[in-house]
């Protein structure tokens, strides 16, 4: 996959659950990026672990919605 295709599936499932579109695109980046924590900024670090948790509940709590019905 291509690093602009990545970039496009991460950012859609990011706002897919729930994410804030620019938000969701800054990570997207990252996420592509590959780059080692030791060379982003401790904003970006903390943009990532913040949007990733957010993603990662926001699935939770969709996917046990769907295992309900």
């Amino acid at each position: 996959m291509f690093s602009n295709e990545k970039e496009k599936f991460f950012h859609t499932e990011l706002v897919r659950y729930g994410v804030d579109y620019q938000r969701a695109a800054k990570v997207a980046k990252i996420l592509v990026s590959e780059m080692s924590e030791q060379f982003l900024t401790d904003e970006e670090i903390r943009l990532a672990e913040d949007v990733c948790r957010e993603w990662l509940g926001n699935h939770k709590r969709f996917t046990s919605i769907l295992k309900e019905n």
